[in-house]
C-alpha cells in the first residue's frame, strides 16, 4: 500500500563502506518525527523514527538544507506475511530552505 505523508525531517545521515566480513553497505538514513501510540494512555507526543532512503548519494540532495524541515514523503507499507514495515521511496522538501552560510 503506497501513500504520501507530510513528515518533519529532523536529521539525515549517509553511510557507505564494507563490514569486516566483506559485506558492503550503502544507504541514507532519514530521521523523522512519528506520533507515539497513545491508544493505551501510556504514551503521548512524538519520537524520531529511522527510514532508509536510497544510497549514500541521496544525502547530497539535502546536505545544504537547514534542518529540521517539512517534506512530502512517498511511503509504502510492505509485509513478509508475518511482520510489516514502512519503506520510504522519496522525500521532497515542502519548502526549500536556503543553505546555511559558512
Amino acid at each position: 500500500m503506497k501513500f504520501t505523508q507530510k513528515i518533519h525531517v529532523v536529521g539525515m545521515k549517509s553511510s557507505k563502506g564494507t563490514l569486516e566480513n566483506g559485506m558492503a553497505y550503502d544507504s541514507t538514513k532519514v530521521y523523522a518525527l512519528v506520533d507515539l501510540d497513545a491508544s493505551k494512555g501510556t504514551a503521548k507526543g512524538m519520537a524520531s523514527s529511522e527510514f532508509t532512503l536510497g544510497t549514500s548519494e541521496e544525502f547530497s540532495k539535502y546536505k545544504n538544507l537547514s534542518f529540521p524541515f517539512e517534506a512530502d514523503a512517498e511511503m509504502e507499507i510492505v509485509t513478509n506475511g508475518k511482520t510489516q514495515k514502512t519503506v520510504m521511496h522519496s522525500c521532497v522538501p515542502a519548502t526549500r530552505v536556503p543553505a546555511k552560510q559558512v
